[in-house]
């Protein structure tokens, strides 16, 4: 009986205990891991330049107790560092030139939940190779504040490299540096061209700076050659004398040679053109080269009415000029009166000194004038005029005048700026005849 009981009251806690273990909920299932996007810093592509490029390979992950990181099937170390919610893991790789190509990832995360996976694709890429070619600045030789052009090719390993910024350089002669004059956009086949104002003689090229994908390249040099801008000349205070003159009688022409930021232009010939009147064609008569502060001085057979004027053809960096045209009359002269009688001049003992005189300073001149007194020589006084033939010259130029003494004697100066010949010229008067000295050279020395 007592067993009996026993086995009941162990049958009945087995059942509260069956019934118990049946009312408790099972166990919750552990979450699932999650995975990010790998990031890779510096951004793909990966581009190689002369040395190895470091990537860093980044993700995050949940749930996650462990994760691996593998490219081209080669696993790559990570680490991890907890972040809000989660691991960050970083593994890092370094890529040479040799590596340059697709590159596969992939990055799984595990957990107790299980395991996912991230995959993807970056390309390593070697730096391009930049090279300007076909570089001009044309033309060669201009005006200063002329404008030339540039223009050149980029290439990129070989082909056209389109929308990169090429800088356009200049080196004056005699510097050692280059400064930017200005950029330009390559367009399609990598093709470039600016203009840019030429100021001084030098070397222009053009210049690419390294970017992140392509290395840098400067072109050939190549010089442009800039001249002067040819200066402007006129021709002032051109007069013809006298005015009305009569036929035969003789004009003198006068004016000045100026060039700009010069003043008077020495040394250059000046040409007297006439056109007569009812004509259109303008006729050269004679010329004169000017003297110190460009004047010049000529003289002519006055012949007929018309125009005279003064030009000047020019010459390197300087541009020629006419001057303003001057209308003289030209009268029949009135029947002259028979000559009345007229003695005899002489001018003698002429001498110019100190010989030879230093450029700029003063020569001095002496001379006699007579006049022929039936007979007898005897002082004259009288106008006389100081003559100067440069070496080299086959005209005599007028320097000044002077009156003799009653006596005959003559005395004056002049200064001296270039060798030649010199005399005195009596040109007469109502009672005498006119006379010249002998002439006198004077070397001038500088």
């Amino acid at each position: 009986m007592l067993q009996r009981i026993r086995v009941a009251a162990l049958a009945l806690v087995l059942g509260v205990s069956g019934a118990i273990a049946l009312g408790t909920p099972a166990a919750s299932a552990a979450p699932t891991p999650t995975i990010t996007r790998v990031e890779l810093s510096p951004a793909a592509p990966i581009v190689v330049f002369d040395s190895d490029v470091s990537v860093t390979f980044t993700f995050t992950t949940t749930n996650a107790t462990t994760a691996a990181l593998k490219l081209n099937g080669d696993t790559v170390n990570v680490t991890s560092t907890a972040v809000t919610g989660g691991l960050k893991w970083t593994g890092t790789k370094s890529f040479g030139a040799g590596a340059a190509g697709k590159w596969n990832y992939a990055a799984t995360a595990k957990g107790d939940g299980g395991e996912v996976t991230q995959t993807g694709s970056f390309d390593v890429v070697k730096a391009l190779t930049t090279k300007i070619v076909d570089f001009d600045a044309s033309p060669d030789l201009v005006a200063k504040g002329d404008t030339i052009r540039v223009t050149g090719r980029l290439l990129a390993d070989g082909k056209g490299y389109d929308g990169q910024t090429v800088s356009i350089t200049f080196r004056e002669r005699g510097s050692d540096n280059y400064r930017e004059v200005t950029k330009v956009t390559t367009g399609r086949g990598g093709w470039f061209g600016a203009r840019a104002e030429a100021n001084a003689t030098g070397w222009w090229r053009a210049e690419f700076a390294a970017t992140g994908t392509a290395r840098a390249s400067v072109s050939d040099a190549d010089r442009v050659d800039v001249r002067r801008a040819a200066l402007g000349s006129r021709i002032a205070g051109f007069d013809a004398t006298p005015e009305p003159v009569d036929k035969g009688d003789t004009l003198s022409f006068s004016g000045a040679l100026r060039v700009e930021d010069r003043g008077g232009l020495a040394g250059q010939r000046v040409s007297i053109f006439f056109k007569a009147d009812g004509s259109r064609r303008w006729e050269y008569v004679t010329s004169d080269v000017t003297g110190r502060h460009g004047r010049f001085s000529a003289s002519a057979e006055a012949v007929t009415s018309g125009w005279w004027r003064a030009e000047y053809r020019g010459a390197r960096g300087i541009n020629g000029s006419v001057s303003e045209a001057d209308w003289v009359k030209v009268d029949q002269p009135a029947p002259q009166p028979p000559a009345e009688e007229k003695a005899d001049t002489r001018l003698i003992k002429f001498n110019a000194y100190p010989e030879p005189v230093k450029r700029g300073k003063y020569l001095k001149f002496k001379g006699l004038l007579q006049i022929d007194d039936e007979g007898s020589w005897e002082g004259y006084s009288g106008k006389v005029a100081l003559f100067f033939k440069p070496v080299g010259s086959k005209k005599w130029q007028l320097v000044r005048t002077t009156w003799s003494s009653d006596s005959g004697r003559l005395s004056t100066k002049a200064k001296a700026w270039k060798s030649g010949h010199w005399k005195f010229v009596f040109s007469g008067d109502d009672d005498a005849y006119g006379d010249s000295s002998r002439t006198d050279y004077v070397r001038v020395k500088r």
